[in-house]
């Protein structure tokens, strides 16, 4: 699996009916620079108004995914994501002159090809992952709904329905490493139960839907009146029931069904904004299962960033004592703020500092009341930061590091006397013109104390 955040080589263009909107429209897939994502831009309003295809926008999962920004909505997105997401595009700004993507035949096949053809740029920047480390359950028991995710090195699916139904029955579906999506997934198309048609179209859904978008699976006999019915409304007079579906003769496959379910769902879970190393198993799933399940995931993400990443052991050496910190920066006391780095690889930093009532600061800050100024200990991440990029010269003793912007600065505890401030560094996106950009976090314990965003820059010391 490729390290590195990618898009496509070139544009792809689209056009077609929405399938609950039935509105005919156009659709553009640009490619788009690293940390962009994948972003929807509603081209038929004015000022072109984007909205970012994550859980956070999610607010309809009626037959499709919808999401919203401003009150400007895009529907059935899931077809065109899966599609992209699963061949490898990470960054796509999507023109789209209409509420809704065009259904196509109801699958991904015409997507996933274009996708291909276009071919894939790797860009700079590294892949977001979340590594799974323990096993997540998000259900819906009255529906029998389930979708657990269990830790692993790689994405993998695995995918049961059973809707109680003796055409249908009982089917499976993965998705593994190195499965060819384009061939294996892609072509599965929508499906229906007839039961289902009059209470979607009684909720002004479906708008779009024929026979050519959607398998429809027929559980029971039809009376002649119902299917004379059906001719009216789907326009047809050639309609009949073949094998338990209308009109579909052929299944692409005998699981096709379940495969369109996986195709759903590889399309709704990149709304989480970053690729998952972990494993799915998940029975009857859905949009708004699927979606719920990325909102739920989105959350453990977030408190999981609000812990250290990793474990200082004062028993072990440190990779730099104050000494080795001493040579490498060009700071001294009172104003050396950090006593050891324990953790170092190409994208983060990790290091302490034991914070004593002996700092000169805590004579004015404050007499009675000592805290850790904040400026010091954004200074102390900014120094850690230093550690880091001055890592990627020769001659680092050389070289020192400039504040350009500090942003997104949150104070979450104060830091006293007695306490041990563990600082976190990592790497953003690669070094460019000797300039860095970093999040920075301080924990005391396993509580966040402070967090930033820092922009510096390395500069080459005058003689």
């Amino acid at each position: 699996m490729p390290t590195k955040q990618q898009t496509l080589r070139s544009s792809l263009s689209f056009s077609g009916k929405g399938l609950h909107t039935g509105v005919r429209v156009s659709m553009t897939v640009h490619p788009a620079e690293a940390d962009t994502g994948i972003v929807f831009r509603r081209t038929d309003i004015e000022g072109c108004p984007e909205i970012p295809a994550l859980c956070d926008y999610v607010v309809d999962t009626s037959r499709g995914t919808t999401i919203e920004k401003d009150g400007h909505r895009v529907s059935t997105i899931e077809h065109i994501m899966s599609a992209l997401w699963t061949l490898g595009v990470d960054n796509a700004r999507i023109d789209i002159n209409g509420p809704e993507t065009p259904i196509m035949d109801g699958s991904s096949k015409e997507y996933a090809r274009a996708v291909l053809e276009a071919g894939l740029a790797e860009l700079e920047a590294e892949r977001r992952y979340y590594h799974v480390t323990e096993k997540m359950v998000y259900t819906i028991p009255e529906k029998g709904v389930a979708i657990i995710l269990y830790p692993d090195d790689e994405f993998s699916v695995s995918l049961h329905v059973d809707y109680n139904s003796k055409v249908i029955g009982n089917q499976y579906a993965t998705f593994n490493p190195g499965d060819d999506y384009a061939s294996k997934i892609a072509p599965c198309r929508t499906f229906v139960f007839l039961h289902e048609l009059e209470p979607l179209m009684k909720m002004n859904l479906i708008k779009g839907g024929d026979l050519d978008n959607a398998i429809v699976v027929v559980e029971n006999p039809v009376p002649d009146e119902q299917l004379a019915h059906l001719k009216q409304i789907f326009g047809k007079q050639d309609i009949e029931i073949t094998g338990g579906y209308l009109n579909n003769l052929q299944l692409r496959f005998n699981n096709e069904l379940a495969r369109h379910k996986l195709l759903d769902l590889l399309g709704d879970f990149p709304l989480l904004g970053m690729r998952i190393k972990g494993r799915v198993w998940a029975t009857r799933p859905g949009h708004y299962a699927n979606t719920e399940f990325m909102k739920q995931l989105k959350q453990t993400i977030r408190r999981e960033g609000e812990k250290p990443r990793f474990q200082y052991d004062g028993r072990k050496a440190p990779l730099y004592d104050i000494n080795a910190i001493r040579r490498m920066l060009p700071h001294r006391p009172p104003f050396l703020l950090v006593d050891r780095i324990f953790h170092l690889d190409q994208q983060s930093v990790a290091g302490i500092k034991n914070v004593t009532m002996n700092e000169p600061f805590f004579v004015g800050h404050f007499p009675d009341e000592p805290v850790m100024p904040g400026v010091l200990i954004i200074e102390a991440m900014a120094q850690c930061s230093g550690i880091l990029v001055l890592g990627t010269v020769p001659d680092p003793e050389n070289y020192s590091t400039y504040f350009m912007k500090i942003d997104g600065v949150k104070f979450k505890r104060k830091v006293v006397p007695g306490d041990t401030l563990q600082f976190e560094i990592h790497l953003l996106e690669p070094i460019r013109r000797g300039v860095a950009v970093c999040e920075g976090k301080a924990f005391v314990g396993e509580t966040l104390a402070c967090e930033a965003l820092m922009m510096a820059q390395i500069v080459k010391n005058k003689k």
